[in-house]
């Protein structure tokens, strides 16, 4: 095996404004991938109890009293002694107003991304709205795509704006200006938005509205629910399995497995008048055999059908294959494992770098005000407790010997 390198961005260090869904989001990101990320909670008298974010794998916390000088010269103090990243999760003008807004953060350090993430677009009409996932979906056309052509539009939970269009949206413009400051030597603002994330993601459907692919309306086209052959399926034991058998190749040996091949519904497959019978006949037919039966059936075959896994099932069935792993395979620099494994049973590319997290990923592992922050800013800057900066009342603050501006 070729030697492995650290995980690709160690040595990069973050701040994340404690928020909720798509700013931890990004902040995992760069953590899994080895950034070390310090999320900045809120200020407690006394001993916090972990937060409702469960995003906060391979992190740590420290708390600080925003509204006090003391609170925001922390924080100042940390990025001018070099922090790469800021992760900004609030509405518009929240930071600025506390004195911590880009043009004062950029003096101190030029060389910070001060990345920060909404929901509606800053200069557009929503722009001082309140709003969730859905709304965002809504305004950026991608929810009109989306559901049954006899129900209303329906989002897929919150992942399409919140995660895709938000959270990893803006890890990936935090990745471009590190990549741009390698050549310019400074940092910059980063500004994603969910609507925008959302609709350049829907950019082929959207483009397909105009092509033919989408301009049946919702849930009537090929790819949206409207089609016999790309759908899922109730199984004799309330299971359900997937369809997506497009190609002609892949639906012949659909409609083999099924039992039913020789009564031409491969010259059918294009023929929309056709597809309510098809469909009720693909519905009649799974529901015959178990979800086992049809797995049976069909796995090692190219009929593009495969059975709809349950979390549960994944989590605690290892021929199921849900231990999770990286996003991405980097066969140099691996980024950090998530499923914690035996020694000597994993591979760092395959699995990971290091021993996991508590949860292996399907249970959020708890992070408390303050948790690891001690040990993250001897790491970041060789900082001592008493010495630096000191803890009062649960906020962070600096002593006398922890400022240099």
């Amino acid at each position: 095996m070729a030697e492995i390198g650290p995980p690709p961005l160690t040595g990069i260090t973050v701040l994340e404004f404690a928020g909720l869904a798509p700013g931890p989001f990004a902040g995992m990101l760069l953590a899994d991938a080895g950034a070390s990320v310090i999320r900045i909670d809120r200020a407690s008298d006394t001993r916090s109890l972990p937060t409702a974010d469960a995003l906060t794998r391979h992190k740590a916390s420290i708390s600080v009293d925003l509204k006090s000088p003391h609170g925001t010269s922390f924080i100042k103090e940390l990025v001018a002694r070099g922090a790469d990243v800021l992760i900004d999760p609030f509405r518009p003008g929240v930071l600025e107003k506390l004195g911590l807004g880009p043009s004062v953060l950029l003096a101190i350090n030029p060389r910070l991304v001060y990345a920060r993430l909404t929901g509606f677009r800053r200069d557009g009409r929503y722009a001082a709205m309140a709003g969730h996932d859905i709304n965002y979906l809504a305004v950026s056309g991608a929810l009109s795509l989306l559901g049954r052509a006899a129900d209303t539009p329906h989002p897929p939970t919150n992942i399409l704006a919140d995660f895709a269009g938000g959270g990893a949206n803006l890890f990936q413009g935090i990745l471009l200006a590190l990549l741009a400051r390698q050549t310019t030597g400074r940092g910059q603002v980063v500004e994603a938005n969910m609507v925008d994330g959302s609709a350049y993601l829907a950019t082929f459907p959207r483009l397909g509205l105009k092509s033919g692919v989408g301009a049946r309306g919702r849930g009537r086209n090929l790819l949206d629910g409207g089609c016999p052959y790309y759908e899922t399926y109730e199984t004799k034991d309330g299971k359900y399995y997937s369809v997506g058998a497009l190609e002609p190749q892949f639906f012949s040996q659909l409609i083999e497995g099924m039992g039913l091949a020789g009564r031409g519904l491969e010259e059918k497959r294009f023929d929309f008048d056709e597809w309510p019978a098809m469909r009720a006949l693909f519905e009649s037919t799974f529901r015959q055999k178990t979800r086992a039966e049809w797995e049976a059936i069909f796995d090692g075959t190219d009929a593009c059908a495969a059975p709809v896994l349950e979390y549960q099932e994944l989590e605690n069935d290892a021929a199921r294959e849900g231990d999770q792993r990286p996003s991405v395979t980097l066969r140099g620099t691996p980024c950090l494992a998530i499923k914690q494994r035996p020694a000597g049973h994993s591979d760092p590319v395959t699995h990971g770098q290091g021993a996991g997290v508590p949860g292996d990923g399907y249970d959020g592992e708890p992070l408390a005000p303050g948790d690891g922050g001690q040990q993250a800013l001897e790491k970041w800057l060789g900082w001592q407790k008493g010495r630096e900066y000191d803890v009062h009342k649960g906020a962070y603050i600096l002593t006398k010997g922890g400022s240099k501006l």
